[in-house]
């Protein structure tokens, strides 16, 4: 006797392809260099370093006249802090050795977080150079988070990967005083990129998978 060979409609053979495709996808290991990996892995790194901050952990800061007259940094984006009432300025003494290890006493313009200035001072868990766990506080002005992963390449090897992705941005709400965007253009201008511009971020591979190179 013989049978004709069973032919499944079209449609019902479709669905089957798709749920076997889903259900490769789902056995897929945490080591594989994919999309989906990168993706869990960047949202890990930036929930513990996608703050975007200015450079300033060590405060009250003092700001010397000789600063002042040359328009260093801080003596520019201070008064900018100082007006949008993140920070109070008073007048302070101290004593500052020049670069010959000789001792001057000078008054400075010294400034200090307000109230409305501390959430924006985070302290973050950080790994040292040695290996050994500390604790950094810097004053913030923006947090990232991820948008898309666009690719990967090889760094060093199959076991280190250069991650290329989009970012979205939120900013702190004084961030869209024109005076701030203006001294503080590297914040400005990563804002502005939200959604377009392009980062890189190293991830290296361990046993449980793909992890951020600084963390």
């Amino acid at each position: 006797m013989t049978h004709e060979p069973i032919r499944m409609p079209p449609i019902l053979c479709a669905v089957l392809t798709l749920a076997g495709a889903l259900g490769l996808a789902a056995c897929s290991k945490p080591t594989d260099a994919s999309a989906e990996n990168f993706t869990a892995a960047m949202n890990t790194y930036l929930a513990k370093r996608g703050d975007l901050c200015l450079g300033k952990s060590q405060w009250p800061i003092d700001v010397t006249e000789r600063e002042i007259e040359s328009g260093a940094r801080n003596a520019v984006q201070m008064p900018v802090l100082e007006k949008l009432g993140l920070v109070a300025a008073s007048v302070a003494e101290i004593d500052l050795k020049d670069d010959d290890g000789i001792s001057h006493h000078m008054k400075v313009r010294r400034y200090a977080l307000t109230d409305a200035g501390h959430p924006f001072y985070l302290v973050r868990d950080t790994v040292q150079a040695d290996g050994r766990k500390a604790s950094q506080g810097n004053f913030c002005a923006a947090r990232l988070s991820l948008d898309k992963v666009l690719r990967w390449n090889a760094a060093l090897g199959a076991h280190q990967m250069v991650v290329t992705y989009t970012y979205k941005a939120e900013p702190a709400p004084w961030m869209q005083d024109a005076d701030a965007q203006k001294v503080f253009p590297v914040v400005a201008n990563v804002v502005r990129g939200a959604g377009s511009a392009e980062l890189t971020e190293t991830f290296r591979l361990t046993d449980a998978g793909w992890v951020a190179a600084d963390l």
